[in-house]
């Protein structure tokens, strides 16, 4: 492996050449099934011959267009996208690269929607302990974590914690400081762990009688991870702000900042930008997705392959396999030994999965898994615990 980068990820000592369904293979040859899919970015695996085509059609048309104008691929993944979160009630987009760019646009939303109709002094954001957004400055300032904190502040001003489950702590935190409430239906980062109904529901009442912006972070199980095209939609609430990255351009950087009616017209001219959001790369293979895994029958089938590996490893029976949790293809399993250990055994034996936490295993496979994929995986990983 190459010494030239900086030494920002604690990497497994593998380097793949190519890939093709639900493997990759490295320069050997050697094939290994994955139950990473790049974290939650590759949904339909490797490969895949329609975003192949899609990518491949659209470079040989042109590769990306100044937002000074519009490019006519890029206006129709919007439309498409729009139409997709539809179910929550969404109206306009925001493109940009990355889930930390999406958030960085929910954050303003929030904050320029309460300037205008409330006045100064109303900006602060609240987010769970466990949460993560991301890498930025100001994203790692709304992340609930201490352990992403070290060594980079001060920070943005203007974020709180409130933990996850407790209903009175989040009325008392959702005071008359706060904009907006961020949170992640599955929160990945943290363990892989949903939000329980009931607290949706309250922080869905709370926000609507006093203003505040309900936003979710929907980056990781957005997208159709879930067995929904939204995450949120499980819970039945209508969200103000929604943000999506990873999975949906099946691997062509993309990140979106969708609003409903209340914050739609928020931003305005100059308020927020990005030199490559909504490339047309980006939007051809996001229109692949969009056709692919917002239909009822495929989202089903999401949700049938997640019961089916949790319920794989659920009858292992093993004690040290402490709990199972997840909702679709988001699964996590508390373990009593080191994760990475298992990381390194698996990968040997030619099984790619991730951690979240020092001893939570994480699974986030591409879509179009097979039963008998699952399977010889899990058996894999059985061996190894």
């Amino acid at each position: 492996m190459s010494d030239c980068f900086m030494n920002t990820y604690r990497r497994l000592p593998a380097t793949f050449t190519r890939g093709e369904g639900a493997f990759l293979f490295d320069g050997n040859g050697k094939r290994f099934l994955d139950f990473t899919s790049g974290i939650a970015v590759n949904c339909l695996g490797h490969a895949y011959p329609a975003l192949v085509k899609a990518i491949s059609d659209q470079s040989a048309r042109f590769n990306h267009v100044s937002n000074y104008f519009q490019s006519d691929v890029t206006e129709r993944f919007a439309q498409k996208l729009v139409e997709a979160c539809s179910g929550a009630d969404m109206k306009k987009v925001f493109l940009g690269n990355s889930g930390a760019e999406a958030n960085e646009a929910a954050f303003k939303i929030a904050r320029k929607y309460s300037l205008k109709k409330h006045g100064p002094g109303r900006h602060a954001i609240v987010t769970l302990k466990g949460s993560f957004h991301g890498r930025t400055i100001t994203a790692l300032s709304a992340t609930g974590q201490d352990k992403f904190h070290k060594d980079f502040g001060p920070f943005t001003e203007g974020f709180k914690y409130a933990p996850p489950g407790d209903i009175p702590a989040l009325d008392r935190a959702l005071d008359s400081t706060v904009a907006g409430l961020l949170l992640e239906a599955v929160q990945g980062e943290a363990g892989v762990r949903p939000l329980d109904g009931a607290y949706v529901e309250a922080a869905a009442k709370l926000c609507a009688e006093r203003d505040i912006l309900l936003m979710f972070d929907e980056i990781q199980c957005g997208v159709g991870r879930t067995g929904s095209f939204l995450a949120c939609e499980g819970f039945g609430v209508k969200p103000d702000v929604v943000t999506l990255a990873k999975g949906l351009a099946g691997g062509a950087p993309v990140g979106a900042a969708l609003a409903g009616e209340k914050a739609a017209d928020t931003l305005g001219i100059g308020d927020h930008g990005s030199t490559f959001g909504g490339n047309p790369l980006a939007a051809a293979a996001g229109l692949v997705v969009l056709e692919i895994v917002n239909d009822p029958a495929f989202l089903k089938e999401i949700a049938r392959k997640g019961e089916k590996l949790r319920g794989i490893i659920r009858s292992w029976n093993k004690p040290n396999v402490k709990e199972v949790r997840g909702k679709g293809l988001m699964v996590g399993v508390d373990i009593e030994e080191d994760a990475w250990g298992v990381l390194e055994k698996a990968l040997e034996k030619g099984v790619l999965s991730l951690s979240a936490g020092a001893k939570t295993l994480r699974f986030l496979p591409p879509y179009i898994i097979r039963d008998e994929e699952i399977e010889s995986g899990l058996r894999i990983l059985e061996e190894i615990l």
